[in-house]
């Protein structure tokens, strides 16, 4: 069995959403277990019966706007807390919240704890792919980590492709290094030396430097960079993704009855475009290379990305990616 620690009181519309996400996924996931930590008398106004699902009750949780460091240090009955602790203590194998972000990567290096020789995990999603059949490629670091060194990026390379290996099953994922330019010479001192430290390694199949340009086009199955620029590009593609889907709304309403009859006739194909826009629907964003999934959702998360995010932790956990990536930063 697989089981999962629940921070059942994080995010907008918790603990509904998250009750519900459960309740989608323990249909296609029976041999999944869940611990959901949180109030519970609001915990059970949303479930239908308590099959594979055990309630631990705390009245404290961790707010969006918590100072992360510190509400892990001081609210250590905090549901979010206690999931990470099962973790540790060896009675779950992942953490799943859509509570505060920076609170819930603190937990995970302090509480969780990193698999040894890795020193900055990385947060990593898998965000789509809009060309050819590739289903999407992994994004790390996404903000984990404000600085990083070009030792990190390496790091994060191998991370990835071992989820790209592993969990996605793509054979030989092809890594790229975000850059400003595809030349090995383009960049920062931080890229260039990156550059060298991936080209010179034979654990990944590295591809060269690859553009924010070229990201949605499948240029590459991994592709890595330093935690800043990776969430100001993370935050600019979900911009520029709710920014062109309004224009549309917009261009639509106002286009007057040719522009609402072709929408019409269009509407599954813009349906199928937005469902493939979603990157919650390859699950939430992993914070990897710990020693075990620490799995955030969005803090706006409905319960299909609550069970999407279940699929993927019940993937990682099939697999053992976990363990491979242990025996292998352990040599």
């Amino acid at each position: 069995m697989v089981k999962i620690a629940v921070d059942a009181m994080g995010g907008d519309n918790a603990p509904q959403v998250i009750v519900e996400g459960i309740e989608l996924a323990r249909q296609d996931f029976p041999n999944v277990e869940f611990i959901l930590y949180g109030k519970e008398p609001e915990i059970k106004k949303y479930i239908s019966d308590l099959t594979n699902i055990t309630i631990v009750h705390t009245e404290e949780k961790i707010n969006s706007d918590d100072e992360p460091v510190k509400a892990v240090r001081r609210k250590k009955q905090a549901s979010m807390i206690l999931a990470a602790q099962a973790v540790k203590n060896g009675e779950a194998d992942a953490v799943l919240s859509a509570g505060n972000t920076g609170a819930l990567l603190a937990a995970g290096l302090f509480v969780v704890g990193r698999i040894n020789n890795v020193e900055r995990p990385g947060l990593m999603s898998t965000l789509p792919v809009f060309k050819g059949d590739l289903d999407g490629f992994d994004f790390i670091d996404m903000g984990a980590n404000a600085d990083n060194k070009p030792e990190h990026l390496l790091t994060y390379a191998v991370l990835g492709t071992f989820y790209a290996k592993n969990v996605r099953k793509v054979v030989n994922p092809r890594v790229g290094l975000l850059n400003n330019g595809t030349e090995a010479t383009k960049g920062s001192e931080l890229t260039k030396t990156a550059h060298e430290l991936l080209s010179e390694s034979k654990d990944i199949n590295f591809v060269g430097n690859v553009e924010a340009r070229d990201l949605f086009n499948g240029v590459a199955d991994v592709v890595v960079t330093d935690g800043f620029t990776g969430n100001a590009v993370l935050k600019t593609m979900e911009g520029t993704g709710l920014a062109m889907m309004s224009i549309l709304k917009d261009s639509i309403k106002s286009g007057g009855t040719k522009s609402k009859l072709g929408a019409l006739l269009l509407k599954d194909s813009l349906l199928q475009l937005k469902e493939k826009m979603d990157y919650s629907n390859h699950g939430g964003a992993v914070l990897f290379g710990l020693k075990g999934p620490v799995v955030k959702c969005h803090g706006s998360a409905d319960a299909k990305a609550v069970s999407a995010a279940i699929r993927q932790i019940n993937d990682m956990q099939e697999t053992a990616v976990i363990n491979e990536l242990t025996t292998f930063f352990e040599k």
